[in-house]
């Protein structure tokens, strides 16, 4: 089973269903025959670097509303992400964006350090406070995971896993995906979202059941028919 995830560094519900996903594959008894692959998606391709404001002040600037009202949002978020393990620090987290994070993934990926590197970029922006556009701090965090610091420096350069990152977004695109997290499960079910682990669990065995279930054909054959060879004799 093949569970591909679309989702952005800097989007607190793409860490929060990570957790999820990883606790129902906690309990999935065949979870070591499931393979979960991150793909790229920016949730604004456009966003800076650096910003001059706080987080809560972006958002409230984003979606018309207070200060106060942004700040109680985050709190929500920050509970939620509590319940799963996670620390999220909306007070000093560094807003920037994200191409350069998803072309070092995809470096990652191609030295079988992919969820590891996911991991730690998540990790690095919503707990530790990184600034993960800064291309010291991703060599850093990339040699945290035991990947060449110097070969690192040398990719973010360059324009190297710009187009693979970019096939994602483009892939996300043609599927009608808009938001993110969003779960495609071998090609043929998705989950929306940062769903309750329940729900992972009981998608995760309904796609094993149907995808591994004996198919029962339909016999068409008349009741009296003595065309055929079975435990090595022939009807004649």
């Amino acid at each position: 089973m093949k569970i591909e995830v679309w989702s952005d560094f800097v989007c607190p519900f793409c860490y929060i269903g990570k957790r999820r996903l990883e606790k129902a594959l906690e309990q999935f008894p065949q979870k070591d025959q499931v393979e979960v692959v991150f793909r790229s998606f920016e949730l604004d391709t456009n966003a800076k670097k650096s910003y001059d404001m706080t987080i809560h002040e972006i958002i409230a600037k984003k979606y018309g509303i207070t200060i106060e009202q942004a700040k109680k949002a985050n709190e929500d978020i920050a509970r939620q992400a509590e319940a799963v393990g996670l620390t999220f620090r909306f007070e000093s987290m560094l807003p920037t964006n994200t191409f350069d994070a998803h072309r070092l993934a995809k470096y990652a990926d191609e030295h079988g350090k992919l969820l590891e590197m996911a991991e730690r970029l998540l990790k690095a922006y919503f707990t530790d406070s990184k600034h993960i556009s800064d291309h010291a701090v991703l060599a850093e965090l990339a040699s945290e995971i035991g990947l060449d610091r110097e070969e690192v420096k040398h990719v973010l350069e360059s324009n190297r896993y710009s187009e693979e990152v970019r096939k994602d977004e483009e892939e996300a695109a043609q599927l009608g995906i808009r938001g993110v997290p969003f779960f495609v499960i071998n090609r043929k079910y998705a989950i929306s979202g940062a769903q309750p682990t329940e729900i992972f669990l009981q998608a995760l065995e309904k796609v094993w059941e149907e995808e591994n279930s004996a198919t029962l054909l339909e016999g068409l054959t008349p009741e009296d028919d003595d065309n055929q060879c079975a435990n090595g004799n022939c009807r004649i």
